[in-house]
């Protein structure tokens, strides 16, 4: 019996114990390492990055999201096409298949945010959501990385350096 419960308990703290600070869940959807980057002056637009793991059997689709500084947030990609680099709106969402992981990054997948109100400020991170096709609406928090920034480790975490 002592055995049982114990073994209950755990189950039960490992299920409570929430993601790394940087991620989210919602359903079988993970989100890891949201960031962003500083913008040049006057900028527009600024592009967001993470890894979105589906830990389940069947796929889902990011599909559209906001966040607090832009107007508008929408799933982009960019490809080389007869050496020109081309971005585009990913119709009809990005497809993450059941026990697959996408690499939003530079250069290929992201989010782009539009019109922006107010740029990315170094250090303090960005609050926003992330809609899911079937998993739903999820909150995360974007670090923002230096101007220039290819990679989420090229920043601070959540400002610290």
């Amino acid at each position: 019996m002592k055995r049982t419960l114990a073994a209950l308990a755990t189950g039960v703290a490992l299920l409570a114990t929430p993601a790394a600070a940087d991620d989210a869940k919602i359903g079988d959807i993970v989100i890891t390492k949201p960031w962003t980057r500083v913008t040049p002056p006057g900028a527009k637009v600024a592009g967001g990055f993470m890894k979105i793991t589906n830990t389940g059997k069947t796929a889902d689709r990011l599909v559209g999201g906001s966040i607090a500084i832009a107007n508008k947030l929408e799933v982009h990609e960019m490809t080389m096409d007869g050496g020109m680099m081309k971005m585009r709106e990913v119709a009809g969402g990005l497809e993450i298949k059941p026990g697959d992981s996408v690499e939003l990054k530079p250069g290929s997948y992201h989010v782009m945010f539009i019109d922006l109100k107010s740029p990315p400020a170094e250090g303090k991170p960005v609050k926003g959501t992330l809609q899911f096709e079937k998993a739903g609406k999820v909150d995360i928090s974007y670090d923002v990385a230096p101007m220039g920034a290819k990679a989420e480790g090229q920043q601070g975490h959540h400002g610290k350096h």
